[in-house]
Protein backbone atom coordinates (compact mmCIF):
# COMPACT_ATOMS: atom_id res chain seq x y z
CA UNK A 1 0.00 0.00 0.00
CA UNK A 2 1.26 3.51 -0.84
CA UNK A 3 1.58 5.73 2.32
CA UNK A 4 -1.32 8.36 2.32
CA UNK A 5 -0.30 11.39 1.00
CA UNK A 6 1.52 10.21 -1.78
CA UNK A 7 -1.40 9.96 -4.48
CA UNK A 8 -2.38 13.25 -5.90
CA UNK A 9 0.35 15.49 -4.55
CA UNK A 10 1.41 18.52 -6.02
CA UNK A 11 5.25 17.99 -8.22
CA UNK A 12 7.97 19.05 -6.73
CA UNK A 13 8.78 16.57 -3.81
CA UNK A 14 11.61 18.31 -1.91
CA UNK A 15 14.06 16.57 0.87
CA UNK A 16 12.36 17.68 3.69
CA UNK A 17 9.18 16.56 1.96
CA UNK A 18 10.98 12.84 1.09
CA UNK A 19 12.18 12.81 4.38
CA UNK A 20 8.78 13.36 6.33
CA UNK A 21 7.73 10.23 5.05
CA UNK A 22 10.09 8.42 7.47
CA UNK A 23 9.78 4.44 7.29
CA UNK A 24 7.64 2.96 4.54
CA UNK A 25 7.16 -0.93 3.23
CA UNK A 26 7.88 -0.14 -0.73
CA UNK A 27 11.29 1.61 -1.61
CA UNK A 28 10.73 4.94 -2.38
CA UNK A 29 13.62 7.04 -3.75
CA UNK A 30 13.51 10.80 -4.69
CA UNK A 31 14.34 11.64 -8.31
CA UNK A 32 14.41 14.86 -9.41
CA UNK A 33 11.30 16.09 -7.50
CA UNK A 34 9.68 12.60 -7.96
CA UNK A 35 9.54 9.71 -6.44
CA UNK A 36 10.39 6.38 -7.97
CA UNK A 37 8.46 3.40 -5.76
CA UNK A 38 9.41 -0.01 -5.89
CA UNK A 39 8.03 -2.81 -3.80
CA UNK A 40 9.74 -4.38 -1.41
CA UNK A 41 12.30 -6.89 -2.03
CA UNK A 42 12.29 -10.55 -2.38
CA UNK A 43 13.62 -13.13 0.60
CA UNK A 44 16.30 -13.80 -2.27
CA UNK A 45 17.03 -10.19 -2.99
CA UNK A 46 17.34 -10.04 0.81
CA UNK A 47 19.51 -13.27 1.69
CA UNK A 48 22.07 -12.08 -0.92
CA UNK A 49 22.03 -8.59 0.11
CA UNK A 50 22.96 -10.50 4.10
CA UNK A 51 25.99 -12.68 1.94
CA UNK A 52 26.97 -9.15 0.42
CA UNK A 53 27.41 -7.24 3.66
CA UNK A 54 28.96 -10.69 5.27
CA UNK A 55 31.58 -10.46 2.54
CA UNK A 56 32.26 -6.51 2.79
CA UNK A 57 32.36 -6.84 6.64
CA UNK A 58 35.32 -8.36 6.89
CA UNK A 59 37.22 -5.99 5.21
CA UNK A 60 35.84 -3.15 6.48
CA UNK A 61 36.59 -4.66 10.27
CA UNK A 62 40.24 -4.18 9.14
CA UNK A 63 40.13 -0.44 8.20
CA UNK A 64 38.04 2.64 9.13
CA UNK A 65 34.93 1.79 6.62
CA UNK A 66 31.26 0.83 7.16
CA UNK A 67 29.22 -1.30 5.07
CA UNK A 68 25.24 -0.30 5.34
CA UNK A 69 22.44 -2.16 4.35
CA UNK A 70 19.72 -0.12 2.74
CA UNK A 71 20.13 3.52 3.60
CA UNK A 72 18.86 7.28 2.01
CA UNK A 73 21.96 8.12 -0.20
CA UNK A 74 22.23 11.77 -0.82
CA UNK A 75 23.53 12.07 -4.40
CA UNK A 76 22.46 15.82 -4.22
CA UNK A 77 19.66 17.90 -3.24
CA UNK A 78 16.97 16.56 -5.06
CA UNK A 79 18.33 12.93 -5.65
CA UNK A 80 18.35 10.27 -2.66
CA UNK A 81 18.33 6.75 -3.77
CA UNK A 82 18.16 3.61 -1.14
CA UNK A 83 20.81 1.44 -2.86
CA UNK A 84 20.89 -2.14 -1.15
CA UNK A 85 24.31 -1.77 -0.14
CA UNK A 86 27.24 0.93 0.68
CA UNK A 87 30.51 0.92 1.82
CA UNK A 88 31.44 4.48 3.69
CA UNK A 89 33.99 6.37 5.65
CA UNK A 90 33.18 9.15 7.98
CA UNK A 91 29.16 8.34 9.20
CA UNK A 92 26.93 10.97 11.13
CA UNK A 93 25.08 8.66 13.20
CA UNK A 94 22.47 11.43 13.82
CA UNK A 95 22.23 12.48 9.98
CA UNK A 96 18.92 11.09 7.85
CA UNK A 97 21.29 10.31 4.54
CA UNK A 98 24.69 9.17 3.86
CA UNK A 99 26.40 11.10 1.38
CA UNK A 100 27.76 10.47 -1.52
CA UNK A 101 31.27 12.36 -0.80
CA UNK A 102 31.36 9.50 2.20
CA UNK A 103 30.52 6.54 -0.30
CA UNK A 104 33.16 3.82 -1.94
CA UNK A 105 31.42 1.78 -2.95
CA UNK A 106 27.75 1.17 -3.43
CA UNK A 107 25.73 -2.05 -4.59
CA UNK A 108 22.57 -3.26 -5.93
CA UNK A 109 20.78 -6.53 -6.55
CA UNK A 110 19.22 -6.70 -10.04
CA UNK A 111 16.28 -8.52 -9.99
CA UNK A 112 13.73 -8.75 -12.87
CA UNK A 113 11.38 -6.10 -12.44
CA UNK A 114 14.54 -3.54 -11.39
CA UNK A 115 16.91 -4.43 -14.05
CA UNK A 116 16.84 -1.16 -16.30
CA UNK A 117 17.16 0.98 -13.30
CA UNK A 118 19.93 -1.11 -11.42
CA UNK A 119 21.98 -1.23 -14.64
CA UNK A 120 21.23 1.77 -16.51
CA UNK A 121 19.91 4.45 -14.29
CA UNK A 122 21.64 3.85 -11.07
CA UNK A 123 24.94 3.75 -12.14
CA UNK A 124 25.15 6.90 -14.14
CA UNK A 125 23.25 8.73 -11.21
CA UNK A 126 26.46 7.02 -8.88
CA UNK A 127 28.96 7.91 -11.66
CA UNK A 128 27.78 11.41 -11.83
CA UNK A 129 27.58 11.54 -7.74
CA UNK A 130 31.62 11.10 -8.21
CA UNK A 131 31.19 7.32 -6.11
CA UNK A 132 34.11 5.58 -6.95
CA UNK A 133 32.89 1.88 -7.09
CA UNK A 134 29.85 0.03 -8.27
CA UNK A 135 28.93 -3.52 -7.64
CA UNK A 136 26.17 -5.47 -9.56
CA UNK A 137 24.62 -8.84 -8.16
CA UNK A 138 22.01 -10.20 -10.74
CA UNK A 139 19.81 -11.77 -8.39
CA UNK A 140 18.80 -15.05 -10.97
CA UNK A 141 22.02 -15.69 -12.36
CA UNK A 142 24.41 -14.50 -9.31
CA UNK A 143 26.74 -12.92 -11.57
CA UNK A 144 28.66 -10.43 -9.50
CA UNK A 145 29.81 -7.32 -11.68
CA UNK A 146 32.56 -4.64 -10.16
CA UNK A 147 32.60 -1.23 -12.13
CA UNK A 148 34.76 1.40 -11.45
CA UNK A 149 34.41 5.00 -12.23
CA UNK A 150 36.42 6.56 -15.09
CA UNK A 151 35.14 10.53 -15.72
CA UNK A 152 31.20 10.19 -15.58
CA UNK A 153 30.63 6.59 -16.32
CA UNK A 154 31.70 3.34 -15.07
CA UNK A 155 33.79 1.15 -16.95
CA UNK A 156 33.39 -3.11 -15.84
CA UNK A 157 36.36 -4.30 -14.36
CA UNK A 158 35.40 -7.92 -13.42
CA UNK A 159 32.64 -10.11 -14.09
CA UNK A 160 32.17 -13.27 -11.73
CA UNK A 161 29.94 -16.09 -12.36
CA UNK A 162 28.73 -19.22 -9.95
CA UNK A 163 32.06 -21.71 -9.40
CA UNK A 164 34.46 -18.04 -9.84
CA UNK A 165 35.66 -15.77 -7.06
CA UNK A 166 35.87 -12.03 -7.04
CA UNK A 167 39.07 -10.89 -5.04
CA UNK A 168 38.09 -6.78 -3.93
CA UNK A 169 41.13 -5.14 -3.17
CA UNK A 170 39.74 -1.50 -3.48
CA UNK A 171 37.75 -0.04 -1.70
CA UNK A 172 38.40 -2.66 1.24
CA UNK A 173 39.51 -6.29 0.81
CA UNK A 174 36.65 -9.24 -0.07
CA UNK A 175 36.31 -12.22 -1.17
CA UNK A 176 33.21 -12.63 -2.69
CA UNK A 177 31.65 -16.14 -4.21
CA UNK A 178 28.48 -15.91 -5.72
CA UNK A 179 27.43 -19.52 -4.59
CA UNK A 180 27.98 -18.15 -1.52
CA UNK A 181 25.35 -15.42 -1.52
CA UNK A 182 22.14 -18.20 -1.16
CA UNK A 183 22.27 -21.12 0.71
Amino acid sequence: MIPVGILGRALPWTESDYLALGDTAQRIELLDGGLLIGPSPSVRHQVIVGGLLVALERGCARTSRTVLPVINLRLNAVRILNPDLVVATELDFEASCVPADAVLLVGEVAAPHTAVIDRVLKPHLYAAAGIEWYLLVDQESLTVRLHQRQGGQYLERATTKRGEVLELTEPVRATIRPEDLVP
